[in-house]
């Protein structure tokens, strides 16, 4: 028996891309999967391919950024599934401008989505997971949150930045109640995020010189980093932020 048959994990962005793969991965895992997005028809093709390989989820449509949404949600997770493992905090925007043309709305915006949201969410669910014991939280941060930037991303850069800094404050202050808290830091990930992107020949010419092992990353390849630092065999490893990036960031 996998050890994620008994465990109950909630993703929030896992109407699409690396959330839904989450998803996905977690119910093939066997775990009860609470999937939370904002899009509602995202977040029913997630269950819906849950339910036909005979996984369990429910759908959770909330918006990470308000308190009152968060909160709602994870007292109904814990009403549907009696707990919460497992935290994956993977929703996330992206807006496209210079520092100089970014509009205010979109800058707070993304820090609210990228950062808020983690920090709502770990707080909601670590206030249950310390009551319970125990717990593992992964939040998706960015190789942009690290030594490599991202042109006309200020907003998504810093946010990810905050991100990797705000696993390591929690690692440290859950530890004590035996919550684990990491970070993932993909590369350049085949999704609908990245879709435009890669139809730019250029660019997608200098990402792959960049890239060591020569191919973009894709979901799966996040999903498997993920269950590992959830799994028994990384119980000492915590406040890491790890690169899933074919080798293009090495620190």
């Amino acid at each position: 028996m996998s050890e994620f048959e008994t465990k109950v994990v909630l993703i929030t962005g896992a109407g699409r891309g690396i959330g839904r793969a989450l998803a996905v991965g977690f119910a093939r895992a066997g775990a009860s999967v609470a999937a939370n997005d904002l899009a509602p028809g995202g977040l029913d093709k997630t269950i819906e391919a849950i339910r036909s390989e005979g996984g369990t989820a429910e759908a959770y449509v909330a918006d990470v950024a308000n308190k009152m949404h968060v909160q709602l949600m994870v007292e109904e997770v814990r009403e549907a599934f009696g707990r919460i493992d497992i935290l994956i905090n993977n929703a996330g925007v992206e807006p496209h401008a210079s520092l100089l043309e970014l509009d205010e709305y979109d800058w707070d915006r993304t820090l609210a989505v990228n950062l808020k949201g983690p920090f709502l969410t770990m707080q909601s669910v670590g206030r249950e997971m310390a009551d319970e014991g125990g717990g593992v939280v992964v939040n998706v941060a960015s190789i942009a949150g690290r030594s490599h930037g991202l042109k006309d991303r200020a907003a998504y850069v810093a946010s990810k930045t905050g991100l990797i800094g705000l696993t390591r404050e929690a690692a440290r202050e859950l530890a004590a109640y035996g919550v684990r808290v990491n970070a993932v830091c993909p590369g350049v990930i085949e999704t609908e995020m990245t879709a435009k992107l890669r139809q730019d020949e250029a660019m997608m010419a200098r990402w792959l010189a960049d890239i060591p092992q020569g191919r973009l990353g894709k979901p799966e390849d996040v999903v498997g980093m993920v269950l590992f630092l959830c799994s028994d065999a990384a119980a000492y490893v915590n406040g890491q932020a790890i690169n899933v990036d074919g080798g293009k960031v090495m620190n």
